[in-house]
């Protein structure tokens, strides 16, 4: 994927962290995954408001045996349900035969009626409470939507930071060896001139290995963090994005985001997080338990299901009022289970479920506030070491400066150089290190503040 060169080459391509972010957003498909997953949502609201649609129905229908017509009949039927447990229905029949029964009725028949529970399903049943739930459940998909697309982006710009942090680890390195290099050079011509001690060699040489050896191993983590990065880089046709050319971030490690951070902790209350995406989650999925259990309430209800239905013969005029007076037919149908059992197994889990809900939200309200405080402790304790670390790094700058110069005039020595050069090289890493550690931190308040878009 990288050429050994690739510091060097003249056609690399560089990427900034928004140009990064926008391509996670726009092409990743597990992002895609989850729009999928909110359609699905929709559509199953789509179904539950299926059961509230009208069905038409017809039937045709004839015997005839040895020549005798025992019936003919054709029937269409219209049923309407509504919001409130009742349904109302009408339809056309006709029916004529030589052996039909008693209590058939010849002829062009029209009809209407109505169903009504009086009791159980009345105020709350299945129907409704499959569209109450469906709805919810898309809110809470959303809800879950967000978290989770939220967390790939936090994880892909912490990539992004990693990946601009080896590569500043590497240009360090690179730097040293290129330093050192010369350092060498002008030993070895000092030795030869009788200036400089033969051991003063080897120093200049081992100090040149060592960082030889951290410049391949700076390479090699920048090279990892580059395959991590292309893990997140996708294309319109839902391929995978293959690094062809050498590519560098055009970010720089900069740990400047100390009045971004004052806004977004006053951001950070305990309000807003109780109105987070965190939180409306288990709210909806709270409010579809609620759902679950008034249904489950209804089972308690004896079912009394009424049913009127008024007849109208065909070509003659219709005359419904009163309505148990003439060519009406009604019913009265009653059901109590005995002992409820099933009721209150089925009561006692919602109950329970809901109740195991609510302690959820609880501990969810005291992790938010738990991380949040740990995330603010993470970005002020950064920031203070970093001005530390500058301050160190000032100090051994100072020194090296110094032990060159004593060099210089003879009173010093490569091995105090080099111990000198050390350490400013820690302090350099360690800085770096402090920097990423800082910027990870923020952009996980900025997850929790569910703007890690921003």
């Amino acid at each position: 994927m990288m050429i050994s060169s690739f510091l060097q080459a003249q056609d690399s391509l560089l990427l900034s962290k928004n140009e990064f972010l926008n391509i996670v957003k726009n092409y990743h498909p597990v992002l895609k995954r989850y729009q999928l997953q909110n359609k699905i949502a929709q559509a199953e609201i789509t179904k539950a408001r299926g059961n509230f649609d009208p069905v038409l129905s017809a039937k045709l229908g004839e015997k005839d045996i040895d020549n005798t017509l025992y019936y003919n009949q054709k029937n269409i039927e219209l049923g309407i349900p509504t919001w409130y447990g009742i349904e109302v229905n009408g339809g056309y029949n006709y029916l004529t035969g030589e052996k039909l029964n008693e209590n058939d009725t010849k002829g062009g028949l029209y009809n209407y009626g109505v169903t009504i529970p009086l009791a159980k399903n009345l105020w709350y049943d299945k129907r409704r409470a499959a569209l109450d739930q469906a709805k919810l459940a898309e809110k809470m998909t959303r809800a879950e939507q967000i978290i989770l697309s939220n967390e790939l982006l936090l994880d892909a710009e912490n990539t992004y930071w990693e990946w601009v942090k080896n590569y500043e680890v590497l240009k360090l390195q690179r730097k040293n060896v290129e330093l050192n290099k010369k350092r060498f050079e002008f030993i070895k011509k000092t030795f030869s001139y009788g200036e400089r001690a033969a051991i003063d060699t080897v120093e200049a040489e081992s100090q040149l290995q060592n960082f030889q050896i951290q410049e391949k191993e700076a390479y090699l983590n920048f090279v990892k963090s580059t395959q991590d990065l292309q893990w997140y880089l996708w294309q319109d046709n839902l391929e995978f994005y293959e690094i062809k050319a050498p590519i560098f971030p055009s970010e720089k490690m900069n740990s400047e985001i100390t009045n971004d951070y004052l806004f977004l902790a006053q951001k950070l209350n305990k309000d807003n997080l109780i109105n987070s995406q965190f939180l409306k989650y288990y709210a909806f999925k709270n409010n579809i338990l609620e759902s679950e259990k008034k249904l489950k309430w209804q089972s308690f209800l004896p079912k009394i299901d009424f049913s009127y239905q008024f007849f109208n013969k065909e070509n003659k005029n219709a005359q419904m009022l009163p309505l148990f007076d003439n060519n009406f037919q009604y019913g009265l149908k009653l059901e109590i289970p005995v002992f409820l059992r099933g009721a209150r197994a089925d009561y006692e889990q919602a109950k329970l479920k809901l109740l195991q809900n609510q302690q959820d939200i609880k501990v969810k309200e005291n992790e938010l506030m738990v991380k949040t405080a740990t995330y603010q402790q993470e970005v002020e304790n950064y920031n203070e070491q970093i001005s530390l670390a500058e301050q160190n790094l000032n100090n051994y700058e100072k020194l090296l400066k110094a032990e060159e110069t004593r060099f210089e005039n003879g009173e010093s020595s490569i091995f105090l150089i080099n111990s000198r050069e050390n350490k400013k090289i820690d302090a350099q890493e360690k800085l770096i290190n402090l920097k990423a550690k800082v910027i990870k931190s923020y952009n996980k308040l900025k997850w929790m503040s569910e703007s890690i878009e921003q």
